[in-house]
């Protein structure tokens, strides 16, 4: 899903879209993970078999690194601000020191 709307042209507001939209694509997979493991919960637990515990577990490592790109990488936190902003201010020095 693209985020990019041809009428915004304020960069802030595009900004503010843009992690918005990463946000609640996040939800919507948590929401998915949890209604697919209740389900595949359900099925194991009538089987008599406990085997739906490797789905939720290797899903539950793909869905938590989706979380740590959403709030923690990309935009979604603090850190990334630090980041650029050091990042601008290194560009800047090399800029005009040469």
């Amino acid at each position: 899903m693209r985020n990019h709307h041809p009428l915004i042209t304020d960069p802030i507001e595009r900004l503010a879209r843009k992690r918005a939209g990463a946000k609640l694509g996040w939800y919507m997979h948590a929401g998915v993970y949890l209604v697919v493991n209740l389900l595949l919960v359900t099925l194991s637990a009538t089987s008599g078999r406990h085997w739906a515990v490797f789905p939720a577990v290797g899903w539950g490592i793909g869905l938590a690194v989706h979380g740590v790109v959403v709030f923690l990488v990309a935009g979604g936190s603090d850190l990334h601000e630090r980041m650029v902003r050091a990042e601008r201010d290194r560009i800047a020095q090399q800029n005009t020191g040469s």
